[in-house]
């Protein structure tokens, strides 16, 4: 069933308040959500290069359990690793045919950590944990069953939207700006663990942002303090810049308290707090946290990208928001909910519901027809877009 209707709010950038956050790259929720869907696109791609198809695989349980380190101004040394565990089921054995998952998994989790932590060593300062195991029948006999695109594997919802707010907009614009390259070559003392939360009222933003310097280049609580005046100030330069709010408060690093040595300052050696003082699992959704929105239950981290709707439907419920917005005048903002009915091919949903904000000389006729037929024809490119997310051409994160 497709059901369109006029959006019963206004559009979350003239409400009161809003709040959103975003959990950057080196956070250890955001490290478990980005490797096991590495982990995913890799076993996905080695199904496909062996069998030609994608098979059973959901590599969503992962935990990041943190470390040990032993920090003091100037450096420090890793007393424990972190601990990866890679987790849930995936496909072992097709026939007489043995596929190494666990190398696989441990492989792709190695690249990812290599790739996006600067000071952390996936192969010293890691350890992996597999507890992957082979999936239940029913489940795995999905993957052998007749038809153009397979039956979904579980009951689930989703939703999505679109555009953006100008708070949701800032908020992940900051902190890729804060881990882009650029930023960590005038800042290369900062580590890629950045936290953001944003609350909005009305035009009024505060901000609190949260990333480390490293152990190894501040020499003493003095040049922590100066230092982090420096960043502070290179902050609220680009929030000016990238924004245009009435007020804007920063602030950075709230926990601080000079005077208090290693106690009042947020140092790490390698760049995470994984590493020593925050453990993390898979769960976000997408790459903002925004929870003045309406919002998903499922984690699309890991989970297979050709049958499981718990990642199929939450991009393609972002992804029709979008298309309904763009293609469509006069649309302000869009909603999008899919449900799906385990056993129901992927492209059937039992319900696609969106919920249009309409503004300008739209008839509710012409965009309720035009926003039907983009519907039917993104599902009918299904298949296209599970093979994108079996390539990784989507991120999570």
């Amino acid at each position: 069933m497709i059901l369109v209707e006029p959006s019963p709010i206004p559009p979350l950038a003239e409400r009161s308040i809003e709040i959103v956050e975003r959990k950057g790259i080196g956070h250890p929720d955001t490290i478990c959500d980005a490797v096991m869907d590495a982990i995913s696109v890799a076993l996905s791609q080695c199904y496909l290069r062996e069998f030609g198809c994608v098979l059973h695989h959901n590599v969503d349980k992962g935990l990041l359990a943190a470390g040990s380190v032993a920090l003091h101004f100037g450096g420090g040394h890793v007393q424990r690793p972190m601990e990866l565990t890679i987790g849930d089921r995936a496909t072992f054995t097709v026939g007489a045919r043995h596929i190494p998952v666990a190398d696989i998994a441990i492989n792709a989790a190695k690249q990812w950590l290599r790739a996006h932590l600067r000071h952390a060593d996936p192969e010293r300062h890691v350890q992996y944990r597999i507890a992957l195991a082979q999936g239940s029948s029913e489940l795995v006999d999905i993957f052998s069953r007749a038809g153009g695109v397979l039956p979904a594997n579980d009951t689930s919802a989703a939703i999505g939207y679109y555009p953006l707010t100008p708070t949701e907009q800032l908020v992940l614009g900051l902190e890729h700006h804060l881990n882009s390259d650029a930023f960590k070559t005038d800042f290369a003392d900062t580590g890629e663990d950045v936290k953001i939360m944003a609350m909005r009222h009305r035009n009024k933003l505060e901000l609190t942002v949260a990333m480390p310097l490293l152990a190894g280049a501040i020499g003493s609580e003095p040049a922590y303090f100066a230092r982090k005046a420096e960043i502070h100030r290179a902050l609220l330069a680009y929030v000016h810049t990238e924004s245009q709010f009435d007020q804007i408060d920063l602030a950075f690093n709230a926990l601080d308290m000079p005077g208090r040595g290693l106690g009042g300052v947020y140092l790490t050696l390698l760049g995470t707090s994984a590493e020593h003082a925050d453990s993390g699992q898979v769960g976000r959704v997408n790459g903002l946290i925004a929870v003045t929105r309406p919002l998903g239950t499922e984690a699309a981290a890991g989970k297979n990208p050709v049958s499981h709707v718990g990642k199929i439907y939450n991009v393609l419920a972002h992804r029709l928001a979008r298309s309904i917005y763009e293609q469509i005048e006069g649309v302000r903002e869009a909603y999008v909910t899919l449900l799906s009915r385990i056993g129901t091919p992927i492209d059937q949903p039992q319900l696609v519901s969106a919920q249009l904000r309409l503004e300008g000389d739209m008839e509710w006729s012409e965009a309720r027809d035009l926003t039907e037929a983009i519907i039917a024809g993104e599902l009918r490119q299904l298949a296209s877009l599970c093979t994108d997310l079996a390539a990784g051409r989507y991120p999570i994160c």
